[in-house]
């Protein structure tokens, strides 16, 4: 269509436009550029996209989108076609939506949000709709996935552009439901506006990314917009599913009575209750009863799980109340999609071994998800607790001694070690970090993170756990701006030859 076309359908008031041109589609990186694509230039606080004009022209771009005058002058001093917008975020998603096609309209969408448990969530609500014969996707931290085909991204929620591009290709190939990890950052830059969500599910909320959001409650508001103010941008009808054991859900309960309520502990104002009964390193027992469905069922549901660890109740119970609230599972099916469901690389992952110690490696990245894992760890272990982790560089500094004071509080033994350092001194990092070990408590601390695991895993005893946190499904470590190849799974089992 035409530039001035899909400018009046998105409902977009340009400040100042220039020319008219075909339009194929749009890019945000000028690398990606075809014939007829409207090239967005977005602001960026490492570069002015303005200048990466050119590029995209030379590629076949035939129209830009700018955010400032001289951006503006730039592109029409190309000769290309350009629209300026001082509205930006608004004016980019809402024409992504008119040259994708709307994607989202015509699919299942639930979004997931929260400090911890979005992927786990997400890839559970996937795997239970497929095993109810639901042809669904999956997109966040673990990359894009539909049946059949898998790739990574380069964020947990991309940008709307590549987002309706993505969601368009799974409409194309049939996809009926997505379900979106939805993460603070992009909440807050935009990244999701104009997607038409049928519903959303909150995890928790604890501290994590202050260097992005300022502040908690920065952080919280940035979470509440999936639930606020996305539903007023879609045609369709919303329902929002909130974990009211934690205080923040509790609190959005309270402001949003309509929002449907899920928790493990004893709470009359449930819609969802789950409750474990047997809890192993890779499987456990539940109890699932929710109220709407007494009528339907002589007794709770008692399905098995094929996932361990006490805290993964709760994202189950995340993950039931998402596929409730998108209305495609009944209690009938409950049990067999649960059953059907697969561990998550990377999360409470075992690395099996016959030198009688257990070894598991889990992304847990917050002090939060530390206390919770170590916590779900301690009553599978005959002996002691061996845990391995780092902070990244380049992120919030004032978690580093929280997530030592975790980890130590919890562990026989605690090795201090790199995650990704980044731009950071990973010695200062360290030192950071080691402030906050418990006094009297066991720690070492090695910097390079493949001696530091070969280390816990030389030390362990038969009974002992070793856990490995922090980087989980993650193959690579990030010195400087360079992704180096590393996989804690693969230093694992390195370290268990090496134990031989």
């Amino acid at each position: 269509m035409l530039l001035s076309e899909l400018v009046s359908r998105s409902g977009v008031t340009p400040d100042r436009m220039h020319g008219d041109a075909e339009i194929t589609g749009m890019v945000m990186d000028s690398r990606k550029a075809k014939a007829g694509s409207l090239f967005t230039a977005m602001p960026s606080k490492n570069s002015d996209a303005h200048s990466f004009i050119p590029a995209a022209q030379a590629l076949g771009a035939t129209a830009v989108l700018t955010h400032s005058e001289e951006g503006f002058e730039a592109a029409v001093a190309s000769g290309l076609a350009a629209i300026l917008v001082t509205d930006f975020y608004e004016g980019v998603w809402r024409l992504a939506k008119i040259a994708f096609g709307n994607p989202s309209a015509s699919m299942k969408i639930i979004g997931v949000t929260g400090t911890n448990g979005k992927t786990t969530t997400a890839w559970l609500i996937r795997d239970m709709l497929v095993a109810l014969g639901v042809k669904a996707g999956y997109l966040g931290t673990l990359g894009f996935q539909i049946p059949g085909e898998e790739r990574e991204l380069s964020n947990t929620t991309p940008f709307c552009i590549e987002l309706n591009e993505l969601l368009a290709e799974a409409r194309d190939k049939g996809v009926e439901a997505m379900a979106i990890e939805v993460s603070s950052h992009a909440l807050a830059e935009r990244r999701v506006d104009g997607i038409e969500f049928d519903a959303a599910v909150f995890t928790n909320l604890t501290q994590d990314h202050l260097d992005f959001h300022g502040s908690m409650e920065a952080y919280e508001a940035a979470k509440l917009r999936l639930f606020t103010e996305l539903p007023k941008q879609s045609g369709k009808h919303f329902v929002g599913a909130v974990n009211v054991d934690d205080p923040v859900g509790r609190h959005w309960k309270r402001m949003h009575p309509t929002l449907f309520a899920f928790g493990l502990n004893s709470n009359d104002i449930y819609d969802l209750h789950v409750n474990a009964m047997t809890v192993t390193i890779d499987s456990m027992h539940l109890v699932v009863a929710a109220p709407a469905w007494k009528g339907q069922l002589n007794d709770d549901i008692v399905p098995l799980v094929h996932l361990g660890g006490q805290y993964n109740a709760e994202n189950v119970a995340s993950a039931v109340s998402g596929a409730m609230t998108l209305g495609l599972v009944d209690p009938v099916g409950l049990a067999r999609a649960l059953s059907a469901v697969r561990p998550v690389p990377g999360r409470f992952e075992a690395v099996p071994n016959d030198a009688g110690i257990g070894i598991l490696v889990d992304y847990a990245h917050t002090p939060d998800a530390v206390e919770k894992l170590l916590d779900a760890v301690r009553p599978l272990t005959k002996g002691r607790i061996i845990t391995v982790f780092g902070c990244g560089g380049d992120r919030d500094r004032t978690k580093r001694p929280k997530m030592a004071k975790a980890a130590s509080e919890r562990s026989d033994v605690t090795v201090v070690t790199s995650d990704n350092p980044r731009t950071e001194d990973p010695q200062a990092i360290l030192d950071e970090v080691l402030t906050g070990i418990v006094a009297g408590r066991e720690s070492v601390d090695i910097i390079d993170r493949r001696e530091a695991i070969a280390h816990a895993i030389q030390i362990a005893q038969p009974g002992d756990v070793v856990v490995i946190a922090g980087k989980g499904h993650e193959n690579y470590q990030i010195i400087g701006r360079t992704k180096y190849p590393m996989d804690d799974r693969e230093m694992a089992r390195a370290g268990l030859a090496a134990r031989k």
